[in-house]
């Protein structure tokens, strides 16, 4: 009898060692595809790229290729800082989820419920308008703010961004909207920064804090901020490029006025926003909200002729047969960047790419050459 004892305690001892060993191992090293994207520079003469490849919840594959700025040799490392644009979208849709799911938000909620004081001075088509319809660019919010005195306005304020954002809401809201509420898809990205202040109304904080607790902590995205990445005269991050590939020093002018940063003013490394692909996925390790309510997230508004089947931060891509099913997919520019992902949920497998010089071919063929080399591996 003690002799076996002995045996099972040692059986018990040798398995909880070897258990304790395997999750003490550190996870395999991503695979390097920089040799798939370093032709891609060169064919599309931009400076520099990074993508990275998500499956089953796991970044399994990063690459980074040329300079972080034309005409000078620092390479771009993994964990470089790419500026996503209106991929950020996605992310402040996320955020809204977060706070549904909490309570806070209702998709149904509308602007004159969120901003009852502003009613009296409110086109009374725009009370009406909905949280979901703001995020699905179906608010009539325009899509261009350059047509009035409204975007020297968000470019000269000197408030804080959420009072940048205010201005913004009372500057769309006092006119009528471009088509009737609900009728149209008209991208705006006033339309989804006015919902990113509507979180900033119901918490009483600012959308960036917001971001940073909800989503870019609890993802481990430590790299993420807002705005042109780097630092003024240091050639610390990658730089923006013109279209003559000129680079454009952090500040002001790298970036869109704060007032419109829900709608695109994120950057991070490649690999944390592979970090946000995986928490849009089946198999994401950090669930961000509820499953209806990422389901929610990825279900478009039905579209009209000739509309895009647009989702909240997604486009709906049916005809992609590596995907297995639907894909989503969004691509970001604020002219000097340019960010793609694509996301095959039936797959639970995504891809991230971004460019510091706006190149949708580049970005494009980068995105092509993961997925093939990915799917190859899996045969």
């Amino acid at each position: 009898m003690k002799r076996a004892l002995a045996i099972a305690l040692a059986v018990l001892s040798f398995t909880a060692t070897n258990l304790l060993a395997a999750a003490t191992q550190p996870a395999s090293p991503p695979k390097d595809v920089s040799a798939l994207l370093a032709p891609i520079v060169q064919k599309h003469d931009v400076p520099g790229m990074a993508a990275a490849v998500v499956q089953n919840g796991e970044t399994v594959a990063v690459g980074v290729a040329g300079v972080r700025t034309r005409g000078k040799a620092d390479r771009i490392a993994a964990a470089d800082r790419f500026h996503i644009g209106s991929d950020t979208k996605a992310i402040t849709a996320m955020l809204c989820g977060i706070l549904v799911d909490e309570g806070k938000l209702k998709w149904d909620q509308t602007l004159g419920q969120t901003f009852p004081e502003l009613k009296k001075n409110m086109d009374p088509q725009y009370q009406a308008v909905t949280l979901e319809q703001l995020l699905t660019h179906r608010s009539g919010a325009p899509g261009d703010l350059t047509k009035d005195e409204l975007w020297g306005k968000l470019w000269q304020h000197k408030g804080t961004p959420t009072s940048a954002r205010r201005l913004l809401l009372t500057g769309v809201t006092s006119k009528p909207p471009e088509a009737p509420p609900g009728t149209k898809y008209i991208y705006s990205n006033a339309g989804v920064s006015i919902a990113g202040h509507m979180a900033e109304r119901v918490t009483g904080k600012p959308w960036e804090d917001l971001v940073r607790e909800r989503i870019f902590r609890p993802l481990g995205m430590t790299t993420a901020g807002f705005g042109a990445p780097g630092t003024p005269a240091r050639n610390d991050q990658p730089r923006g490029h013109k279209a003559d590939g000129s680079p454009v020093e952090p500040g002001p002018a790298a970036d869109n006025p704060v007032a419109i940063g829900p709608a695109g003013i994120v950057h991070c490394s490649i690999g944390d926003w592979a970090k946000f692909a995986a928490a849009n996925l089946p198999s994401a390790k950090t669930k961000l909200v509820k499953p209806e309510t990422l389901e929610k997230l990825h279900t478009p508004h039905p579209p009209g002729a000739g509309e895009p089947k647009y989702a909240m931060g997604w486009i709906i891509s049916d005809n992609q047969p590596w995907a297995g099913g639907p894909a989503l997919t969004h691509a970001g520019s604020n002219t000097m960047w340019y960010a793609v992902a694509w996301l095959a949920p039936k797959k639970d497998f995504a891809v991230v790419v971004a460019c510091n010089q706006a190149n949708a071919e580049a970005c494009n063929d980068a995105v092509l050459a993961l997925i093939a080399d990915h799917f190859k591996s899996e045969r």
